[in-house]
């Protein structure tokens, strides 16, 4: 640029001595002063860190301006000579400042974003001759500096670089002016001059791998740092040669916002004043390689709906009401309580129902009404592709944006938890989708997968693993984990696909794995996570559970993690939902043939701490709903359906049951459409049946609750005897749970189309009460639908030893039915 006039007389009384150079003294570029301000030592927690040199005045301003219509030239610019003299006052009052270049090497690594450390030449910065000022404002025409001292103009080098030499020894406040084609001049803060707003300790307890809180240190948060307000973004990019921030707020155009790499940490971090909730952004990486990634923030607290891919920036307002149900969840203990768990997709439960709220407005008066304890939602994670049902998560700290803010989905747990109802969440750190924008070979080389091909691909899914043994990727998911608890009040993580993670040759043929240190199959470094993730949990957020969905004979899943077992609080009992359900499935002629398969589970019902599953995976891709498994014809269907649930209901372990299957629909789930609800309609033929079915489900979980030997002792050999577990020709079941305080209830399953009349029952004795006995449920009964074959009255139990007992009584066996016994 040309100068304009001759260089001003030091004396002449309206120059500002400030802006004065040291003629003919070159500007070299120094340490800034922001990089080299102490950190803090505290982990992040929201405040901004220490700063150096005094705070920017004025008020916040926006950062950017619109695009102009032509996109400035990238090409090099001729150089102008470092010592061309300042122009005197233009007509406007605005001194213009001699140049403070940088070399044009430094400066094509700069927009070109391949510069590690961006802040070292863009701000403030001490120099021979006075103080530096550079500022990167690609498409704009004129950058104006305010002090104290008025404003003064910097110099156009090339490519949206800015410069400018104040003389003087102090370190100047300033703020911006810049102008763009079309706009006038807007005022604006500049980012460059502040110093990493994460701590020395963020930084060690990340390396640690022990940064339990990562969320408050990495991705977005809105802040204060010197007195300016704003947004922080730090990302962990190893690999990456550059990182630069791209967004709405610049156009997706990220050559004036690259991030500085803070050393070995391998994260890359910026403050841009002006930024605030609602924000658009990604990351834009230079790879090794040379290619040009626009990534996803891993941390980032909100996304954008799909098909949009961008982070959110999102601050909660949210403001708990749970703080009595909290205080009352860290005094319980799950294995002495009695849980019975709803398991739902919240897209679909209601297909109406479109936001998290509108849905709070509904589901905790439907579980009230049934009496569930729990609800269980399929992941709430985002996801790129609906047909995942959540299960392929592309951003592991943001409630799916399908349904509203992150905020609406905290009114929806608080909802739940005012009706005392506990919320567990799909929580899926077994794999991730391939999706550019995501997790996959995130700064250009495998970061959150293995760098084994043969142990990143899961053959399954088209997915990748996540690399367990890496101290971040770790940090990175426990963390997380803790995330849902303490941010989100979640009261249980239901962990997906356990087996995958446990196991190297999962699914895999042959040679296509590889074997650990020892030669063996198991993912050693995966069982660690594991019991790091639970023993973290357990640790930070008293009363809440962990659920392994493991399907393997693995030893000690849910044994505590100092005796060496993975430290989860129940596993889904697998096996007795495969061996019942194959059970079920057979015509009643046939069962004798399978009746090892409906009492097998005892063997091993107490080497883990069980929780029976009937979930979505088996109701859907071919396998019918739960109704319509069963044999016979549609009475006999949905008397076998409601004779499993009480057996269900009846056996040691917690219960889970998939939304649709509690009226017993009798199609398989779809997601798009959800469960068929209108069976429930009065005007549907068979309308009654299916809300008899869904009346009994309210039944069960009432008494159930109501009755502590289904479920105080549960994981205790105390709690269950057989009375007759071997009667194969009659298709017959019976046993008793038992209290704490010993107080019985007996069960007898009738899984035969017939009515065993005087049928003749063991029964534990009754210390110091009559010997009575009535029915506390029959599933048979008239207003579920059933025939009305019942014991009406109270049986008194006679002095006759029978099945190991010292009494028993005749009793009335209903038809493919459940019939619970209690003293009466």
């Amino acid at each position: 640029m040309t100068p304009l006039g001759p260089k001003p007389d030091r004396t002449n009384p309206a120059v500002p001595a400030t802006f004065l150079p040291e003629r003919g003294t070159p500007a070299r570029a120094g340490r800034s002063r922001a990089a080299g301000a102490a950190r803090r030592t505290e982990p992040s927690d929201g405040r901004p860190a220490a700063q150096t040199g005094p705070a920017p005045a004025g008020r916040q301003a926006p950062p950017s301006a619109p695009r102009p219509p032509a996109r400035r030239s990238a090409e090099p610019e001729p150089a102008e000579p470092a010592d061309r003299p300042v122009a005197q006052a233009r007509p406007d009052s605005v001194l213009r400042l001699p140049e403070a270049p940088l070399p044009p090497a430094e400066v094509d690594r700069l927009v070109s974003g391949g510069h590690h450390d961006p802040h070292a030449l863009l701000g403030a910065h001490p120099t021979q001759g006075g103080t530096a000022i550079r500022v990167l404002r690609p498409f704009a025409e004129r950058v104006l500096i305010e002090t104290e001292h008025g404003p003064a103009e910097l110099t156009h080098q090339r490519s949206g670089l800015f410069t400018g030499l104040l003389a003087g020894e102090d370190f100047p406040a300033y703020r911006l002016k810049v102008s763009y084609p079309g706009t006038g001049l807007l005022p604006q803060e500049d980012g460059y001059r502040a110093a990493p707003t994460l701590g020395e300790l963020d930084l060690h307890l990340i390396a640690e791998g022990r940064h339990e809180q990562l969320w408050r240190a990495l991705g977005s948060h809105v802040r204060e740092v010197g007195g300016v307000r704003g947004t922080t973004f730090a990302v962990w990019a190893p690999n990456a040669v550059g990182v630069r921030l791209i967004g709405d707020f610049n156009h997706w155009d990220g050559t004036g916002h690259p991030m500085r790499s803070l050393g070995s940490s391998g994260i890359w971090e910026l403050f841009v004043p002006g930024l605030g909730e609602g924000t658009t952004y990604k990351y834009q990486i230079r790879t090794k390689q040379g290619w040009v990634l626009e990534k996803a923030d891993p941390l980032a607290r909100a996304a954008q709906c799909p098909p949009d891919t961008a982070s959110v920036v999102h601050t909660s307002h949210y403001e708990w009401g749970d703080a009595e149900w909290l205080a009352r969840r860290a005094g319980s203990v799950h294995h002495r309580a009695p849980m019975s768990v709803y398991e739902l997709h919240l897209a679909s439960w209601r297909p109406d129902l479109t936001s998290y709220r509108e849905i709070a407005a509904e589901l905790p008066g439907y579980l009230d009404r049934l009496g569930f304890t729990h609800v269980e939602f399929m992941p709430v994670m985002e996801h790129p592709f609906g047909g995942s049902w959540g299960y392929q998560v592309s951003g592991f700290y943001a409630p799916t944006a399908r349904l509203g803010s992150p905020d609406d989905f905290k009114h929806l747990v608080d909802t739940l938890h005012r009706h005392g109802i506990g919320v567990i969440v799909d929580w899926v750190p077994a794999h991730f989708p391939k999706d550019d924008f995501a997790l996959a070979r995130f700064d250009g080389e495998p970061l959150y997968e293995p760098a084994d091909p043969l142990r990143a691909e899961h053959p399954d899914w088209g997915t990748l693993e996540f690399d367990y043994g890496r101290t971040e990727v770790r940090n990175f998911l426990v963390a997380n984990a803790v995330y849902w608890c303490e941010e989100f009040h979640i009261d249980g993580l239901r962990v997906d696909a356990v087996a995958s993670m446990l196991y190297l040759d999962y699914s895999r043929e042959g040679g296509g794995w590889t074997p650990n240190q020892y030669g063996g199959r198991e993912n050693l470094d995966a069982a660690a996570f594991l019991q790091e993730m639970n023993a973290t949990v357990y640790r930070r957020c008293p009363g809440v559970i962990t659920i392994a969905e493991e399907s393997t004979a693995w030893d000690g899943v849910t044994r505590p993690t100092d005796t060496g077992g993975l430290g989860f609080g129940l596993k889904w009992n697998m096996g007795w939902m495969h061996d019942s359900l194959v059970y079920m499935s057979k015509e009643p002629v046939h069962r004798k043939y399978h009746h090892n398969e409906i009492t097998f589970s005892m063997v091993y019902a107490y080497s883990e701490n069980y929780i029976l599953p009937i979930s979505h995976d088996e109701v859907v891709h071919g396998k019918q709903a739960l109704v319509a498994k069963m044999p016979g014809d549609w009475w006999q269907q949905r008397a076998n359906h409601r004779a499993y649930l009480g057996f269900m209901w009846a056996h040691p372990g917690k219960q889970l049951l998939f939304m649709g299957q509690e009226f017993a629909q009798g199609a398989e789930w779809d997601h798009e459409h959800g469960p068929q609800w209108w069976v429930l309609a009065d005007d549907w033929p068979a309308a009654a049946e299916h809300q008899g079915v869904q009346r009994l489900v309210g039944e069960l979980n009432r008494v159930y609750r109501a009755t502590p030997a289904l479920w105080e002792q549960d994981n205790t050999p105390d709690g269950f005897r057989w009375l007759d577990g071997g009667a194969a020709e009659d298709n017959l079941l019976s046993f008793v749970r038992y209290a704490a305080d010993g107080t019985p209830l007996v069960a007898v399953c009738n899984f035969a189309p017939v009515v065993r009349r005087g049928h003749r029952v063991g029964l534990p004795r009754l210390e110091g009460r009559e010997q009575l006995w009535q029915e506390a449920l029959n599933t048979d009964a008239a207003r579920f639908g059933g025939s009305g074959v019942a014991n009406s009255r109270p049986t008194k139990a006679e002095p006759v030893a029978w099945n190991d007992q010292p009494r028993s009584a005749e009793l009335i066996i209903p038809p493919l039915a459940t019939v619970w016994l209690r003293p009466a």
